[in-house]
């Protein structure tokens, strides 16, 4: 186990009609919010008028920047930032999901910062303050609401890069199952995807002696394995929400990370995907993540059984662990297809045309290797895309 210092800052307020504390949440830290949120979802279930009502009983006066897309905009972030700076705004709420979040965030780091927000997400600058954010979750998936990152998709080029620093936590995040109801069944299960992957990022390591957190990631695992399709079956199922929302905290958290060295190359391939083609992030990982595993499994192949055997309940073979290994990869696609996921890109209609242009992206045209499990360089992750298809 590797040396660690957890510490994550986000006070969470979970349950039911917990968004109705809104606005005594948000007083303890200002008296004006940029209030940031998507399209008309939640107008449509009556959520923005609860949290509108809340803010101005606890006497906080309202700016808005609505528009936020799958996949957030630059360019939205720059105009979050102007609203900000010519209001006096101190304080960003964040009603939504990851994309919401995250976006939210850049304006949050943005703000003060005197050159273009970008340069944090470039790997050029980093940030020194920012806005306290606090959020509303409204999709159970990225996990932004109790983490210290943030993804962003840069227009010129279609670059879609992360940011990760500690001044991103979010001061408090509520948390109600019952706002993930109306959540049609694709995005739940694109949510799902989104969960499952970043546990599995952090499950394959290279890190010996995790035990700990192993049991850790396995059980938030199977919680989302087998409470999507209770959620999928009986939209309204609190019990089935609550515990899927709670997981998809848990995995991102940084708690199932202590102490060990995640791969995130998925992640990184990914990312190139939906910035191109804007596809949904759980969905684009549905698809890149077995591509990875059936790539890099035989760099530790004990590792891949042990996950097939304690995350879908395979019999161990002591005498075939590469069979052992194979039927895990098979069994996760097998799961992500059962509840409607794409596993190929031309499930999602992408065909090789620019399967060379995000090989050379992601690894900044192979100066840079993306992984950890098995560093890849553009021929590594050509090959993966390759897989994919």
């Amino acid at each position: 186990m590797d040396n660690f210092i957890f510490n994550n800052p986000t006070k969470i307020i979970f349950g039911k009609d917990t968004e109705l504390l809104v606005g005594k949440e948000t007083k303890k830290y200002t008296n004006k919010v940029l209030l940031h949120y998507g399209g008309g979802s939640i107008k449509k279930t009556g959520l923005y008028d609860r949290v509108i009502n809340s803010l101005k009983e606890a006497g906080i006066e309202v700016f808005e920047l609505s528009g936020v897309q799958p996949n957030p905009r630059l360019s939205l972030v720059h105009k979050g930032i102007d609203i900000c700076r010519k209001n006096n705004i101190d304080f960003i709420l964040a009603v939504g999901g990851g994309s919401v979040i995250d976006s939210a965030k850049a304006i949050a780091v943005g703000v003060p910062y005197e050159g273009n927000v970008w340069d944090f997400y470039a790997g050029i600058s980093e940030p020194k303050e920012a806005l306290p954010v606090a959020t509303v979750l409204t999709i159970p998936a990225a996990g932004s609401e109790s983490s210290n990152s943030s993804v962003i998709t840069n227009e010129d080029g279609w670059y879609k890069r992360g940011l990760t620093h500690n001044l991103l936590y979010p001061v408090f995040s509520i948390l109600n199952p019952e706002l993930t109801y109306t959540l049609p069944n694709y995005q739940t299960a694109c949510g799902a995807a989104d969960i499952m992957a970043h546990i599995m990022e952090r499950y394959f390591t290279n890190t010996q002696h995790v035990e700990l957190t192993d049991r850790l990631c396995e059980a938030t695992f199977k919680t989302i394995v087998r409470n999507i399709p209770l959620a999928l079956k009986n939209p309204e199922d609190y019990n089935a929400r609550a515990e899927i929302m709670w997981a998809g905290t848990v995995a991102h958290n940084n708690l199932l990370n202590t102490g060990r060295l995640g791969d995130w190359g998925s992640h990184d391939i990914e990312h190139e995907i939906s910035a191109i083609y804007d596809i949904a992030h759980g969905a684009g990982l549905a698809i890149v993540f077995p591509a990875w595993m059936k790539y890099v499994y035989k760099r530790d192949i004990r590792r891949f059984a042990q996950y097939a055997q304690r995350m879908w309940n395979i019999d161990d073979n002591l005498f075939d662990l590469e069979d052992v290994a194979l039927r895990g990869i098979a069994a996760l696609e097998n799961y992500f297809s059962s509840i409607g996921l794409p596993t190929r890109l031309s499930h999602v209609n992408i065909d090789d045309k620019h399967l060379e242009e995000m090989a050379d992206k992601c690894t900044a045209s192979d100066t840079q290797r993306v992984g950890a499990v098995m560093q890849l360089n553009k021929n590594d992750v050509l090959n993966i895309l390759k897989l994919a298809l």
